[in-house]
């Protein structure tokens, strides 16, 4: 056995786009929408434009149920989460399990966009105008049609592959 200084499971090859992507960091939103079932994906990759009308451009992940539910529909629900969200984000990203699917971790309301958490403070209802492949990821392009800003005690954000509390220094 040989003992060596390196990461045993960093890639050979770093990914710098990957990266430089996770030293971004950003809030974590759940984005949910329904056909004939519900379907979500969590989602940091996201921006608001202000303007008439508002929108929200995120990329999500092509092959998702999210996106083929997103492009059927053309509306969602995009949902800011909290610290207390964070293993039912990891459910609706994949990478914990689910035992009878993330919807049943939680209690969700309907709204004419999709299912919405119901204890979240901060979501929108949107509305598809666009989406496209940009690299890996399919840009969707939505238009805010309902808005409710509320208080956000204790954001989920990610940042280099954690979810962390955002620090509250000035």
């Amino acid at each position: 056995m040989t003992i060596h200084s390196e990461h045993p499971f960093r890639d050979p090859v770093p990914d710098t786009v990957r990266r430089l992507r996770g030293r971004l960091g950003g809030a974590v939103t759940l984005w949910t929408s329904a056909v004939d079932r519900p379907a979500g994906l969590t989602v940091s990759s996201i921006m608001v434009a202000a303007g008439e009308p508002p929108c929200a451009l995120a990329l999500l992940d092509p092959d998702s149920d999210l996106a083929d539910t997103l492009t059927g529909s053309g509306r969602a629900v995009l949902q800011l989460l909290q610290w207390r969200h964070r293993e039912l984000a990891e459910m609706f990203a994949g990478l914990a399990p689910a035992p009878g699917g993330p919807f049943s971790h939680a209690r969700f309301e309907g709204t004419r966009w999709g299912p919405r958490l119901a204890d979240v403070t901060t979501w929108a209802g949107v509305t598809l105008r666009e989406a496209r492949e940009v690299g890996w990821s399919l840009l969707v392009t939505c238009e805010l049609e309902h808005l409710e800003v509320g208080e956000q005690d204790e954001p989920l954000v990610h940042r280099r592959g954690r979810y962390q509390r955002p620090s509250t220094g000035g």
